[in-house]
């Protein structure tokens, strides 16, 4: 039994590790737990953002764009400036590399502003220079911080090399980017203080609180000291400009036109036509301020995204903030003036003789001072501000500034040596140029800034240097540019403001005037005076004593704008608008004088030739067409240069209709229940007016057109004594609005039968007998007759036979148009139309064309035309009655066609015509079937 259980044991240990026996050449089996390895793949394939290296663009030493930026970390001040060099070059040959890697390019390029070697900076300079034009604002404004703090790291270094140079960076940066660099104004700021100041604590305050910055010299610098300051105040004044601009939101200049009130505003109107209004042609856009070129003006502004970061970066937004700033700078800017001033020269004899050089520190030292006085205008404290500012200041300004005032400019020449009764060394003369007068007015402006109505009796002195001054100066007749007259106006016009006294401010307008009367001034000099008379006129007219007090010299000034503006033409056309809008102005205020001048010049401004009328762009002319209203009187010959102008097509007919339509409130047909002038247009220069623009041309042009014969110009039948001169297509569509307008007016005169007899009468002695006759003035002629006719008209004999003739003729025109001359095709719909309602209004004018219808006078091709009219004319349903009426008439004429033609094949226009006259007259069908018929 023992060895029974030690054999079963083993043989189930055997069977549970079996080993399998494998066989040569055949596969081993598959384990039960094996791991199953096979799998499939697939490539995804990225070919534009996968790029190597090697398609990159490269110069020509075959360096790359990361190769180069590389390069910019190499110790070696040779390979960072020869990989600026490349960088310049790569990027000149390939500009798409600036969008890619403009983030790299900026912070490798800023980080050498810094750096030790001269060539390197320069280097990196030029390399800006180059890429500031081709990045803009919105690509750069990311990356700004980071070029903006290694420009400010720049200019606060401790080498006088990296300083200089900074301001080179400085240069390119306002030139390009000013708003974003003005963003940073805070740190900047503090840096341009910090170049020519350091600090300095004071003496008599043992607390660290109080800091006092006085001006620091640098013997190491290879300028002087004055120099170095003028180049950094140079910068600082540029800067402050990007400052002004962007907070006022205007690139205005400073001076006169800084000053503008919202006047100028009200007059920038919309022209609203209300009738394309009504008919929803036109919409109405209301702006904050209105006018046809809308200008904000909010004093609501958003926060600039350096500001929302940086709650540090306050700048000069605030008014405290200023008033630290102007407090650190005003000492330093008056110590600047206080070594550059006359006081300081070898030669006290010189007086007020400045060095070129001397001459320039100062002129800089004023206009940052005046830039930091517009920026305390942009605060709403402004009264606060200037009492501060006068309190503060008032008494160094005028002990520093006024002293040697005014300045000239001092100039060096040296003398010929064979002269012996003069020195060789160089002498001092005054200069004859105007280079100084900047100068003296900023320092006017500055100064009177400070000064008011209030404190008029306490400033008399120093005031009355500055009027003496302006007015020397104006009546000098010196050429002034335009920046020295826009600062010398706003000079004068504060000056008018604080002393309002009719004696001072008659002698400043006639110094103004002076200048004024100069003849060759430059177009914008001769602008800004006349915006300045306009401002002053305006001041005046807003006076509640402006009876009293009204300023002769500028009543003369008025006078003479018509006569200016008639002799200026086109040549000047922002010249002439303003003219027109003073002009305007002045006559809406029923100003005499103006009113005269404008009455005597009005037949040289509305000449039709070359009046100042069709002169100016259409903007212009609507506001002289608008001066007609406010003309005392309107002659004879004013009448027909106006009616001239309105159809000779020299300016539009919506402008032609606003012509009629003032004339026709001026007239005595207006309905106006109280005399609104005392002098109207007359009753028979009024008709003659709207006869004459009816007619559409002179008696002159009627005349010349009777000479003119054959195609293409003239289109002719045998059957109709008048031939009609075919008009260019657009003078065609011009005549016709203005002829709707003109019947409008005749149509609202109260009695219809007076004014149709007088139309009938001009009718009768101008067109009738006329061989040729253009076919809008016949169209035009048949048109107001459908508009004027009623029961108690009665036709003379004459105009039945002569409006018979215009329609058969216009009729004839339009049947034998070619559909392919697509200039005369446009003007069959109205023509039509005329010729239809006249036939169908008078009767007896139907008739009469129908007996002119002579058929053996006609051509054999004018045959198929009269079968082609008849039975038009038997279609149409408002003539229907009419046309059974002369039944006998139109059989005879069909008759005569029959026979004529009875030798011959009949044609389908004949077999048309033989039946209309059959369904149509023959059987007499009447009744609210007949429908009108269009051919």
């Amino acid at each position: 039994m023992s060895w029974s259980f030690k054999m079963t044991k083993k043989r189930k240990h055997q069977e549970d590790f079996q080993k399998v026996k494998l066989k040569v050449g055949k596969k081993k089996p598959r384990l039960e737990n094996a791991t199953d390895t096979n799998f499939k793949t697939k490539a995804i394939h990225l070919p534009e953002q996968l790029k190597e290296d090697g398609i990159l663009p490269t110069n020509n030493r075959k360096l790359n764009i990361k190769d180069l930026l590389s390069q910019m970390h190499h110790y070696s001040a040779g390979v960072k400036q020869s990989a600026l060099l490349g960088l310049k070059e790569l990027l000149s040959q390939y500009p798409f590399i600036v969008d890619a890697h403009l983030s790299n390019i900026l912070s490798e390029v800023a980080a050498v502003f810094t750096d030790k070697d001269s060539g390197v900076r320069v280097a990196a300079i030029r390399l800006l220079q180059f890429l500031a034009p081709k990045i803009r604002a919105e690509q750069i404004a990311p990356f700004f911080p980071l070029v903006s703090a290694h420009l400010s790291s720049a200019m606060t270094h401790i080498s006088e090399g990296i300083q200089e140079d900074s301001l080179k960076v400085l240069d390119i940066l306002l030139e390009e980017y000013p708003v974003l660099l003005t963003n940073r104004c805070s740190i900047l700021l503090k840096n341009f203080v910090e170049l020519i100041s350091h600090q300095q604590l004071s003496k008599n305050l043992k607390s660290r609180e109080k800091i006092s910055w006085m001006l620091s010299v640098n013997p190491n610098r290879r300028v002087t000291s004055q120099q170095w300051r003028l180049n950094v105040l140079i910068r600082f004044k540029k800067f402050l400009q990007a400052l002004v601009d962007g907070s006022s939101g205007s690139e205005e200049d400073e001076g006169i036109q800084e000053q503008k009130e919202n006047s100028q505003f009200m007059r920038n109107s919309v022209c609203i036509s209300w009738k394309e209004h009504a008919s929803n042609q036109q919409q109405i856009q209301l702006y904050e301020n209105g006018g046809s070129q809308p200008r904000i003006n909010s004093a609501f502004r958003l926060r600039s995204l350096v500001s929302v970061t940086d709650s540090v970066e306050k700048g000069l937004s605030s008014a405290e903030n200023l008033k630290g700033f102007i407090e650190i700078i005003i000492p330093l800017l008056i110590e600047c003036w206080i070594e550059a001033s006359p006081a300081q020269l070898a030669a006290p004899i010189l007086g007020n003789l400045l060095e070129p050089e001397s001459q320039q520190l100062m002129q800089q030292v004023l206009s940052i001072i005046y830039l930091l006085w517009k920026l305390t205008k942009q605060h709403d404290e402004t009264h606060k501000m200037e009492a501060w500012l006068r309190m503060n200041y008032l008494v160094d300004f005028k002990h520093h500034f006024m002293r040697h005032f005014p300045y000239s400019l001092q100039e060096t020449i040296k003398h010929k040596k064979r002269d012996p009764y003069k020195s060789t060394k160089y002498c001092m003369t005054s200069s004859n140029s105007v280079d100084h007068l900047l100068l003296n007015l900023t320092l006017c402006d500055i100064m009177v800034s400070l000064a008011s109505t209030s404190t008029l009796q306490m400033d008399s002195d120093w005031l009355g240097m500055i009027r003496k001054f302006v007015t020397e100066t104006l009546q000098d007749g010196c050429r002034l540019n335009c920046k020295q007259l826009n600062r010398l106006l706003g000079v004068t016009w504060r000056l008018m403001q604080i002393q309002r006294n009719k004696v001072a401010t008659e002698n400043l307008i006639k110094a103004v005037y002076t200048l004024y009367q100069q003849r060759n001034l430059l177009f914008p000099v001769r602008m800004l005076l006349l915006k300045f008379f306009s401002r002053v006129y305006e001041k005046e007219e807003l006076s509640t004593q402006r009876i009293r007090s009204r300023s002769k010299v500028l009543s003369r000034w008025l006078a003479g704008l018509p006569q200016q503006l008639a002799l200026l033409g086109s040549r000047k056309p922002e010249l002439s608008n303003q003219l027109i809008e003073t002009i305007h102005s002045a006559a809406s205020h029923s100003n005499k004088e103006l009113l005269q001048s404008l009455q005597a010049t009005a037949s040289r401004i509305y000449d039709p030739l070359d009046g100042t009328l069709v002169l100016l762009p259409a903007e212009s002319q609507q506001r002289l067409v608008q001066l007609v209203y406010f003309l005392p009187c309107l002659p004879t010959d004013l009448l027909s240069s106006l009616s001239r102008c309105c159809i000779m097509g020299r300016m539009s007919s919506d402008l032609a209709a606003t012509l009629i339509g003032i004339l026709h409130v001026r007239s005595s047909f207006a309905g106006w229940k109280c005399q609104v002038q005392d002098s109207s247009v007359n009753d028979v220069d009024y008709f003659s007016f709207l006869f004459s623009t009816l007619t559409g041309f002179s008696k002159e042009e009627l005349t010349s057109l009777q000479s003119i014969r054959g195609k293409p110009h003239i289109s002719q039948t045998q059957l109709s004594p008048v031939h009609l001169y075919l008009t260019d297509l657009d003078q065609f569509l011009h005549h016709w609005a203005v002829t709707e307008v003109v019947c409008h007016s005749l149509s609202t005169i109260p009695s219809r039968s007076q004014c149709f007899d007088i139309l009938q009468n001009g009718i009768c002695k101008y067109l009738v007998g006329l061989a040729v006759i253009p076919d809008s003035t016949a169209g035009s002629i048949l048109c107001a007759m459908s508009k004027l006719l009623d029961q108690g008209c009665i036709l003379s004999e004459n105009l039945h036979k002569f409006l018979a003739s215009c329609c058969y003729s216009l009729l004839y025109f339009l049947l034998t148009l070619d559909k392919e001359d697509a200039e005369h095709v446009r003007k069959r719909d109205v023509l039509w139309g005329s010729c239809i309602s006249v036939l169908a209004l008078v009767p007896r004018v139907l008739r009469l064309m129908l007996q002119s219808l002579q058929v053996r006078r006609a051509c054999r091709e004018e045959l198929p035309v009269i079968g082609q009219l008849l039975r038009l004319l038997m279609q149409h349903g408002q003539l229907r009655s009419h046309m059974v009426t002369s039944e006998l008439l139109v059989q005879q004429i069909v008759k005569d066609i029959m026979t004529l033609k009875s030798a011959e094949v009949q044609e389908q226009w004949l077999t048309d015509l033989h039946y209309c006259f059959n369904i149509y007259l023959a059987t007499h069908p009447q009744g609210p079937g007949a429908t009108s018929t269009e051919y």
